[in-house]
């Protein structure tokens, strides 16, 4: 099923994307997949185990940058295991094929706008808080009933649609947690987040199973652009890349949800238009540049730099 070059390209693409900014690959692959002519059930499946893999590659390179708050990450993982392992047998439970496509298809567009919202949230509180971040402060104290929730949603989100949970669970810890500096909770999303995406694709596995045409050029495409996407982190400016992501997201939700090609592509022109100017705007308030520099040459690491753009 598919057409193996397109699904290379894409797998490759996408895990360059993951590799720049740590954003989970189904908010993206997943939505590739469905326009590819891949069934909803089928990409969530698929997607979720090739997922498992490429992560893991991007977490291996990334992890002298993360310093994970592991008591964090322990109540995250709690929360979120057991839904993401009921999110397969949640929509199976819908009824037929047809049904299920349809479910899947608004489940997915709704999480893409929710994510490429709190992406955007994200972004402007790593922005707001840049300046007083310090990578060496001590851990706050955890509150493992919140945290507790948010891994549940995080993990229903992702056991249900693939779509990623990571934006939103990164600002919910901003958020509850927010003297924790941007590199502990790069670090505590990345060890959450194995467990997390592992155990959604076990569940979609037993209940859908895989098809070895589409999950084959997944993990040979996504791999080496997920490696290749973290060596760029120090050179590509994130602050550009992540206001891409944050356009696609949306204009890929609204797609998903039925609105009309035309206005889809109304809104696009005006994100494009709008968006970095808005975005310019903000930084200024906030005592930065409106807009960013090639970091050429530049030795620090990708990860902190990033709360300061």
């Amino acid at each position: 099923m598919g057409d193996v070059p397109s699904l290379l390209l894409v797998a490759f693409s996408v895990g360059i994307v993951i590799g720049l900014t740590g954003m989970g690959g189904g908010a993206l692959m997943t939505p590739a997949l469905i326009f590819l002519g891949v069934p909803p059930t089928t990409a969530v499946a698929n997607d979720l185990v090739a997922a498992s893999v490429n992560k893991s590659v991007g977490a291996a390179v990334h992890w002298r940058s993360g310093s994970p708050n592991l008591q964090l990450a322990k109540w995250l993982i709690m929360g979120s295991l057991p839904f993401a392992f009921a999110g397969a047998w949640i929509v199976d439970g819908l009824g037929d094929h047809e049904t299920q496509q349809s479910f899947l298809k608004l489940a997915i567009g709704v999480t893409l706008i929710l994510t490429a919202s709190t992406y955007i949230m994200r972004m402007y509180l790593e922005l707001a808080r840049g300046i007083l971040d310090d990578p060496d402060a001590p851990d706050p104290a955890v509150r493992p009933l919140p945290t507790l929730l948010v891994g549940a949603l995080g993990g229903l989100l992702v056991g249900i649609t693939s779509v990623g949970s990571g934006s939103l669970i990164m600002v919910c810890m901003v958020l509850l947690y927010p003297t924790l500096s941007a590199v502990k909770l790069v670090g505590t999303d990345l060890v959450q987040a194995i467990p997390l995406v592992f155990v959604a694709s076990i569940s979609h596995v037993m209940v859908n199973g895989v098809d070895w045409s589409v999950l084959i050029p997944l993990i040979l495409g996504g791999a080496p652009g997920t490696f290749l996407g973290a060596k760029l982190g120090n050179i590509v400016p994130q602050s550009v890349t992540r206001r891409g992501i944050a356009i696609v997201l949306t204009l890929t939700g609204l797609a998903m949800l039925g609105v009309p090609p035309t206005w889809v592509g109304l809104i696009g022109g005006g994100l494009l238009i709008l968006g970095p100017v808005g975005w310019g705007v903000l930084r200024r308030m906030h005592g930065v540049p409106a807009f960013d520099h090639l970091p050429i040459g530049r030795g620090t690491d990708h990860v902190s730099d990033t709360v300061r753009r």
